[in-house]
């Protein structure tokens, strides 16, 4: 497929090659064993071939799919030689991804006709989500546009402070009450501060807890019409954070958080520490919401767009 011949910024993409280290070396180490002494690609290869899929945290109904389109094309060229596996494999799953992410995107930006835009990002505690924040705010900041953000996470004094470290460190305004303090009032003291101070983008945090998913629903819902009254089509983007370091506990939380809010968009933190980078590939297809961020480092720069053409080809390098 010609779009593996694009030109991809050598040093993001660097750190995307880091990133996905571990999780390279498991997938090639397992794929590696599984055509060992074969020359062909038959059903035993495609047994294995799930196998593998499956404990590099795949999911079990993508790797489904990608067997059955390996299998087609097996139908369809009659001979296949375990030697153009790669390949094949390589093609099958940036096709998935193509159908969920348009993956173009290259830079920080917002649409050009909200302003302020608005970010609700929701997760579980311990996802990466406040870092996530203040990484984000760093980018936006870097792009000339002015941030506010907002600590509707009230339920953990913890979460209050640690936003305050990142708006401190990006330099950037901070909204916040007390722990315990309503977060729907939080968010819409942020909104008219926002929009008073002619912010371009305002991203609100919002609480990580999920011990009983109608209470989130509940609570995520009144924050939503709260800050309608402030701007009518608020939030502009609901941002699912998710810990890929957890695999399949990820895809747990994803179906929790989609059945509690209108989850528009996903970023997937913690892939420079696991060997579990397949869970962006099953998330992505099954719940058919565009991955926009993914985390591949510490580094505040290490919060990098979603590329599908980029991440396919570091996962397979």
């Amino acid at each position: 497929m010609g779009f593996f011949k694009k030109i991809f910024s050598s040093e993001k993409k660097e750190t995307l090659d880091k990133g996905l280290e571990k999780t390279n070396n498991n997938f090639f180490s397992k794929l590696g064993k599984a055509v060992a002494g074969k020359s062909k690609v038959d059903d035993e290869v495609l047994d294995d071939l799930e196998e593998v899929l499956v404990s590099s945290d795949v999911g079990i109904k993508t790797t489904v799919k990608i067997i059955d389109r390996i299998e087609a094309r097996v139908a369809k060229d009659k001979y296949l030689g375990t030697s153009e596996l790669n390949v094949i494999l390589k093609e099958e799953i940036a096709a998935l991804l193509s159908e969920s992410n348009n993956g173009e995107d290259t830079e920080f930006t917002i649409p050009a006709n909200k302003k302020p835009y608005v970010l609700m990002v929701v997760g579980v505690n311990g996802a990466g989500k406040t870092t996530t924040i203040g990484k984000l705010a760093y980018q936006f900041k870097n792009k000339g546009l002015n941030v506010v953000l907002g600590a509707a996470d009230t339920f953990r004094a913890a979460a209050i402070d640690q936003l305050q470290v990142w708006a401190d460190r990006v330099g950037v305004p901070i909204i916040k009450q007390e722990m315990g303090s309503d977060p729907a009032s939080v968010a819409f003291d942020t909104l008219k501060s926002g929009v008073a101070q002619n912010a371009d983008v305002i991203i609100i945090d919002t609480a990580g807890r999920l011990h009983n998913k109608v209470n989130l629903m509940n609570e995520l819902t009144k924050v939503k019409k709260v800050m309608q009254k402030v701007i009518p089509d608020a939030p502009h983007d609901v941002l699912l954070v998710l810990d890929g370091s957890t695999g399949q506990n990820a895809f747990e939380q994803a179906k929790q958080f989609t059945a509690a809010t209108d989850v528009t968009s996903l970023a997937i933190t913690k892939l420079d520490g696991t060997a579990k980078g397949g869970v962006v590939i099953g998330i992505s297809d099954q719940f058919k919401i565009p991955v926009k961020y993914i985390g591949v480092g510490e580094g505040i720069e290490d919060l990098q767009i979603f590329n599908k053409y980029e991440f396919v080809d570091s996962f397979f390098k």
